[in-house]
């Protein structure tokens, strides 16, 4: 009986993890869905801005290497939610192993 009520306190608690890991995957989801958004934004506003540099003039070079960084930084930003997302999701799958466990 003790043993019993143990494993069902442990398995709330696990649960619980589970939820609250469920709730941040799905915030920083959300947070790579407006980030894949703006850097496609980016992408397309850097294009533009090589092609007005390649004929036009000292203004037109000026903003293309003032915006040049901006792509990367998106990826950067986004290529660290990714791997804190699958962080997340790892340590999901190991709480839900212990649960299948318990």
């Amino acid at each position: 009986m003790q043993g019993c009520m143990v494993r069902h306190r442990m398995a709330g608690r696990i649960e619980r993890k589970v939820f609250r890991l469920n709730d941040e995957i799905a915030g920083l989801m959300e947070e790579e869905r407006l980030i894949l958004e703006e850097l496609s934004y980016h992408r397309q506003l850097a294009d533009d801005a090589q092609r007005d540099a390649a004929v036009g003039d000292a203004d037109d070079r000026a903003f293309a290497r003032e915006i040049e960084g901006d792509v990367p930084r998106f990826e950067r930003a986004l290529g660290g939610l990714r791997a804190r997302r699958a962080r997340l999701e790892d340590k999901r799958a190991e709480l839900l192993a212990r649960l299948e466990d318990i």
